[in-house]
């Protein structure tokens, strides 16, 4: 199992507060990772802020925005073979990030 943890600079403020788009990302990403989706879940806040997830047979993929930081947070837990790498090359390229950080921890057992 592995966390996969990224941070991404948006410039553009509209994309993390459009929940659709955010979405269809997400699909897409899980998609072209080999991923599974069996639910989701996505809000918005009075700010235009969005958390949406996804529940995936392999784990779960989530994004986080933050407008008024120009910042989305987006993890990835896998079990089994994902490419998270892809999937978060996917999410890091529909988003326009312009700087990103990718933190990969390995989970359990022990």
């Amino acid at each position: 199992m592995r966390l996969w943890a990224l941070d991404a600079h948006v410039p553009d403020v509209a994309v993390l507060t459009d929940a659709p788009l955010l979405r269809a990302t997400l699909h897409e990403a899980a998609a072209l990772g080999g991923a599974t989706v069996l639910g989701e879940e996505f809000c918005v806040f009075p700010n235009g802020a969005v958390t949406g997830v996804l529940v995936l047979a392999q784990s779960h993929l989530s994004i986080h925005t933050w407008p008024e930081r120009l910042l989305a947070n987006v993890d990835l837990l896998t079990c089994g073979d994902l490419a998270g790498d892809e999937i978060l090359a996917v999410v890091e390229r529909r988003l326009g990030a312009d700087r990103v950080n990718v933190t990969c921890v390995l989970r359990g057992p022990w």
